[in-house]
C-alpha cells in the first residue's frame, strides 16, 4: 500500500492532512520563515537555507524574500537562476527550472489542484502535476503556471499572463485564457 506522500508524488489523490505531510509542510514553512527574515548583507545564510530547503539549486542563485513553499524538496533551479519578491511555488509534484531563468515579482508557480468533483474535493483530497520551465525563460511579474505546464526553453511569459497550457521555445505569451469550458453538475 502506498504512502500519502508517496501517492502526492506521483501525482495521484492523496490526503493533505497526512501527519508525515504536515510535518514536511511544518518544515519547509520554518525554513521559508528564516529565509525571510535575513538581510540582503547575509547571503551565504540565504544560500544555505535554500539548499537545505530546495531539491537542487545552480550556482548564482537569487531568490528575494519573502519566498513561499509547500515543501521544498521538489524544486530544482538551475544556476544563474532569479525570482523576485513574492515568489509563491505549491510543489506537491516537481518543478523544474532550467538555467539562466528570470522570475519577475509576485510570479506563483502550481503544481497542487483539486479535483473537480465536488465530492471529492469535500472529502479533502488533492493532486498535483509537474510543472517545468525551460533555459533561458522569463517570466513577468504576477504571471501564473498552472498545473501540468511546461514552458520552453527561451520562453518570455508576459506579466499577468495565466498559462494554462504549454509554451513552446521561442515564444512570447500573453494574457488570461479564462474561457467557460465546461458546464458542472449541480445536483452532487
Amino acid at each position: 500500500m502506498s504512502s500519502e506522500k508517496e501517492k502526492m508524488l506521483r501525482g495521484e489523490l492523496y490526503d493533505a492532512a497526512d501527519p508525515e505531510l504536515v510535518a514536511e509542510r511544518e518544515r519547509a514553512r520554518e525554513l521559508t520563515r528564516r529565509y525571510n527574515g535575513t538581510t540582503p548583507t547575509e547571503g551565504g545564510e540565504r544560500r544555505d537555507l535554500l539548499e537545505e530547503l530546495l531539491g537542487a539549486l545552480g550556482d548564482d542563485c537569487h531568490v528575494e524574500p519573502p519566498f513561499r513553499c509547500d515543501y521544498g524538496y521538489n524544486i530544482s533551479v538551475g544556476e544563474n537562476f532569479y525570482a523576485n519578491f513574492d515568489c509563491v511555488i505549491l510543489d506537491v509534484c516537481q518543478v523544474d527550472i532550467g538555467r539562466n531563468c528570470q522570475i519577475g515579482p509576485g510570479v506563483h508557480i502550481y503544481t497542487a489542484t483539486h479535483p473537480i468533483d465536488a465530492a471529492e474535493r469535500v472529502e479533502g483530497l488533492e493532486y498535483g502535476k509537474p510543472v517545468t520551465v525551460g533555459d533561458n525563460v522569463w517570466i513577468g511579474g504576477r504571471a501564473g503556471l498552472n498545473p501540468g505546464v511546461t514552458v520552453g526553453d527561451n520562453a518570455v511569459v508576459a506579466s499577468g499572463a495565466v498559462v494554462t497550457e504549454d509554451v513552446p521555445d521561442d515564444v512570447v505569451v500573453r494574457c488570461n485564457p479564462a474561457t467557460m469550458t465546461k458546464q458542472l453538475d449541480s445536483d452532487n
